[in-house]
């Protein structure tokens, strides 16, 4: 099933950042910001054991359990089974190192058998206080968490977690699956099978204003063209697009502050806000059927939904192509 049949609006609310990335958040502070996206009418809620490792679920769980469950569409992903029993040795994530330091204790195993990723689902559905889920993405399998030994992972993903959830959804259990991947490449190679055949994907951090040349050249075409959807994770690149100074999961490098800066000079030249324009940016592309920033503060949900509303002129997206800021390829939100 298409994703822009199943998902409920254009803007959803990623819970990464509830799994204490970067930054301890107090419990609090977490419910709030859940609630305050639940009172501004969002209604796609994206998740993941990795989070905090089982933290961002079961603070979601606690917000959302008690909403009607016929009245939200939810995501999680399967590849890390969370075990009950703490982590002992210093976590390996690969380019990810430290992301989540400030989570759950627990010990997470990487795994995309078919018994993990049924392990993986029954943890979340505890977690989240749920009794379904409606999208499961596969999560990273992919060359930043395991460098040349991501084929091996994605074989191990294909003959496992991919026919797992492939008959999920023909049971009807799920509505649909994909990859859930911060690179192109494993999707690529997904939507190259005859079989299994995904729903949709979510790729983070690589549709963005700052990082969006790699996608273009060969995934968004293949995916076009099979009438495939993408969420768009991660429109912000970390947090620099909107004030913050991460640029994927680490601190921006000179040259990205410098370029920031650029599209930051050119949107208040024509009076409007950076993030609406890396927002609608990310919305531009036909096959992006939603976008999911994350928020640890309740006021953050309404500066995403201002930032989605945002009247941005023509003229803005015709300097920001006639500048060389976005490639030539890219779809923009007036046809320019």
């Amino acid at each position: 099933m298409s994703l822009k049949n199943i998902l409920p609006g254009r803007l959803g609310f990623g819970t990464a950042p509830l799994g204490n990335m970067f930054r301890a958040i107090p419990d609090e502070e977490a419910r709030a910001t859940v609630e305050a996206a639940w009172e501004q009418g969002i209604r796609y809620f994206d998740t993941a054991p990795f989070y905090g490792a089982g933290l961002a679920e079961e603070r979601l769980g606690r917000v959302i359990s008690a909403k009607p469950r016929d009245a939200y569409v939810l995501s999680t992903k399967v590849g890390r089974v969370i075990l009950d029993e703490p982590e002992t040795d210093v976590p390996d994530f690969g380019e990810k190192g430290g992301l989540f330091e400030h989570g759950n204790p627990n010990k997470i195993v990487h795994e995309w058998t078919a018994e993990a990723t049924e392990r993986s689902i029954e943890g979340s559905l505890k977690r989240l206080g749920v009794d379904r889920l409606d999208i499961v993405w596969v999560h990273d399998i992919a060359q930043d968490f395991h460098g040349d030994a991501w084929l091996q992972k994605f074989e191990e993903a294909r003959t496992g977690a991919f026919r797992v959830l492939s008959r999920l959804r023909d049971e009807g259990v799920i509505k649909a699956w994909g990859l859930g991947v911060n690179k192109t490449e494993p999707i690529e190679l997904t939507l190259a099978l005859d079989e299994p055949r995904p729903d949709g994907f979510l790729l983070a951090g690589r549709y963005t204003l700052l990082d969006h040349e790699h996608a273009l050249q060969r995934l968004l075409p293949m995916a076009q063209e099979q009438n495939v959807d993408m969420v768009v994770g991660g429109p912000y690149s970390s947090g620099v697009l909107a004030g913050g100074s991460h640029f994927e999961y680490q601190q921006a490098p000179p040259e990205i502050i410098e370029r920031v800066g650029r599209l930051k000079a050119l949107a208040d030249e024509h009076g409007i806000s950076i993030k609406a324009a890396a927002l609608q940016f990310s919305l531009a592309h036909p096959v992006a059927a939603a976008v999911i920033p994350g928020a640890t503060r309740p006021s953050r949900i309404a500066e995403d939904i201002a930032a989605l509303n945002e009247d941005i002129p023509a003229a803005f997206w015709h300097d920001l192509r006639a500048s060389g800021l976005v490639s030539p390829a890219a779809p923009l939100p007036d046809g320019a």
